[in-house]
């Protein structure tokens, strides 16, 4: 099974038409959005062409398609409309014989790991910083920001698939990439 895992689009109409190119292009199966869909929040500047409505109905086109977590901005009234689940805290995806705990970020983080046993795999988003790094016992994975991106990085995605994990800009660059096996 290919992934794509996204994080952190802010109601940003641009980089979610963006991402979601980036996800018909890599013909990925399943889009893994890790929380902060709609609302900027109070610390962020406006994405780019903030526009939540849009990003609604682009994002419930692709309902069926969608595994979401709740991000620290996700409210009740984001819920209303939209039509595929974004209130759970974390999910987790088997992918082969791995576990991945996939949540936003602000409840279960490094340090507040999830429930995980040895080898299994923590990713987030929240902190729209990307990261993949093999630790004693887990991998902790971030496929940055797709609209406000932190720390001198681009905007970013991530895609699995065949045990890789790559992180990737919209011009199809790949920043970063770690094996997972």
């Amino acid at each position: 099974m290919k992934y794509m895992f996204a994080s952190d689009i802010h109601g940003s109409a641009y980089y979610c038409k963006k991402m979601l190119e980036a996800y018909e292009q890599e013909k990925a199966e399943r889009l893994v959005l890790l929380g902060d869909i709609l609302y900027h929040g109070p610390r962020n500047d406006l994405p780019k062409e903030y526009a939540p409505k849009e990003v609604i109905a682009m994002l419930n086109a692709k309902k069926n398609e969608l595994y979401v977590v709740r991000g620290n901005c996700e409210a009740e009234v984001d819920q209303m409309v939209l039509e595929f689940p974004i209130m759970a805290d974390y999910c987790i995806i088997m992918d082969g014989e791995r576990t991945i705990y996939a949540s936003h970020g602000h409840v279960y983080n490094e340090n507040n790991l999830p429930p995980m046993k040895n080898g299994d795999i923590f990713i987030h988003g929240h902190t729209h910083v990307l990261r993949a790094e093999k630790k004693e016992n887990y991998t902790i994975l971030n496929p940055g920001s797709v609209s406000i991106p932190k720390e001198g990085n681009i905007p970013t995605y991530a895609i699995l698939e065949d045990g890789v994990f790559s992180i990737r800009g919209f011009e199809g660059e790949i920043v970063k990439e770690l094996e997972l096996s």
